[in-house]
């Protein structure tokens, strides 16, 4: 069943063309973190992959528009829905961030509130976009928790994030993100904490809600096998660009020296490798 706040169940969620991000640097110009990205998401399973700076991040903020005030963002074209992202005004933008598109942050420590209480930051989320009293919206956070498999919602409910485990923090920012329904969910290493158990179930959720809701769903990684079963394609990025776009299935067929020299890196059971390979970047390859 698609979310409530969905209005256009036919043609792309999100049009992406020449993003750029880049930030002041010491010399006086600017260092473009993310450089001509190009892309188009449906109502799949979209996920980006890359080593640590090769401006996956950048990417999720820009669309959420959670650049820091100092970066610059430009795009030919950055529309969801057809709403232009770059020219709708902060309003509008404040009111879909949260609403029709949402964002989960990797690591719940940082990115919950430690001074309120689980249940609280979720209700605040609801009720920043939809006119609901208190008495249903406290029902609807409960809900909400047990949507995304926590037991004892009533008493996670009540619970500072220093009180909840690292996996029922995040299972707490999936669950805050999603109670108002969004069409379209960046999730910035989602699982990254987590235990493999854990992942699993973080993992049956939001797949569960693309298939359910028809959300758009952008699943940022370093994990190129989790990706891999996860995902319906994959973007491989690296300094700033995409270099390289394959279906989830066809992985292991990638045709870049950098994707294939990322899946050389990767750990193999019974293989006695040491040390690991290292990827020998080639200039061009960021040119």
């Amino acid at each position: 069943m698609v979310g409530a706040n969905s209005t256009n169940n036919s043609g792309p969620v999100l049009m992406v063309e020449d993003l750029r991000v880049s930030f002041p640097n010491r010399d006086g110009g600017r260092t473009e973190a993310v450089r001509g990205v190009s892309f188009t998401l449906g109502r799949e399973r979209l996920g980006i992959v890359g080593e640590s700076g090769s401006g996956k991040s950048q990417t999720g903020r820009a669309i959420l528009g959670l650049t820091a005030p100092e970066g610059l963002v430009t795009a030919k074209r950055l529309e969801f829905h057809g709403v232009d992202l770059l020219r709708c005004t902060p309003h509008q933008r404040r009111e879909m961030r949260g609403g029709r598109i949402a964002m989960v942050l990797q690591d719940p420590k940082y990115s919950l509130n430690p001074v309120m209480t689980i249940g609280k930051q979720v209700v605040e989320t609801l009720r920043a976009h939809t006119k609901i009293s208190a008495k249903e919206a406290r029902a609807k956070a409960l809900a909400a928790l047990v949507a995304v498999q926590i037991d004892q919602p009533e008493r996670v409910y009540g619970l500072y994030p220093h009180e909840v485990s690292g996996g029922m923090g995040q299972r707490a920012m999936i669950a805050m993100m999603l109670i108002a329904n969004p069409e379209l969910l960046i999730a910035d290493e989602p699982t990254s904490a987590l235990d493999v158990t854990v992942q699993l179930q973080v993992l049956a959720i939001l797949d569960a809600l693309v298939v359910q809701r028809g959300m758009g769903l952008i699943f940022i990684s370093h994990d190129l096998r989790l990706v891999s079963t996860f995902c319906d394609r994959i973007l491989v990025m690296y300094a700033g660009k995409i270099v390289e776009e394959v279906s989830a299935g066809g992985l292991a067929d990638a045709k870049h020296p950098y994707t294939r020299g990322l899946l050389n890196c990767l750990p193999r059971l019974g293989d006695d490798r040491h040390p690991l390979p290292t990827l020998d970047r080639q200039p061009e390859w960021a040119a």
